[in-house]
């Protein structure tokens, strides 16, 4: 596991959760749920901000979670959270831009997680990685 990224990707979530709570234009605007002149619907903003709790609340577990299986429930609940993120708004949002947009970012920060979880500190050194385990396959730098 790579606490340091991992905690990253929790302060990066924290904040940008905290912020759309705050102002859910954020996430409507790009996401193609505001109106031509780029208003966003009351009603629109009270569904996003829910949304917004759940990413500033797990962000700040993957920050604060002790290493070892609460930090590693933590990044699961991310993981689920942005993949889950990916299928309904890739499913949902209006535009196919909006959508492919939609579904690489939440993909992204999950595959952030994901190399979090699988990293193993002995493995890296320094930042680069010294190795890589394959099934049987073992590849050196």
């Amino acid at each position: 596991m790579k606490v340091g990224l991992l905690r990253a990707v929790g302060v990066a979530t924290a904040v940008y959760g905290v912020a759309v709570a705050a102002l859910p234009d954020l996430l409507a605007r790009p996401s193609g749920l505001a109106d031509a002149q780029g208003r966003t619907a009351s009603a629109t903003r009270t569904a996003l901000r829910p949304l917004a709790w759940r990413d500033a609340v797990s962000g700040l577990a993957m920050t604060l979670a002790p290493e070892g299986p609460a930090l590693r429930t933590a990044a699961y609940v991310r993981i689920a959270a942005d993949f889950g993120d990916a299928v309904l708004l890739g499913a949902t949002l209006p535009g196919r831009g909006r959508k492919l947009s939609a579904v690489a970012v939440s993909v992204g920060w999950g595959a952030l997680s994901v190399a979090g979880l699988l990293a193993d500190r002995r493995q890296w050194g320094s930042g680069v990685m010294r190795s890589v385990e394959v099934g049987p396959l073992r590849v050196r730098r």
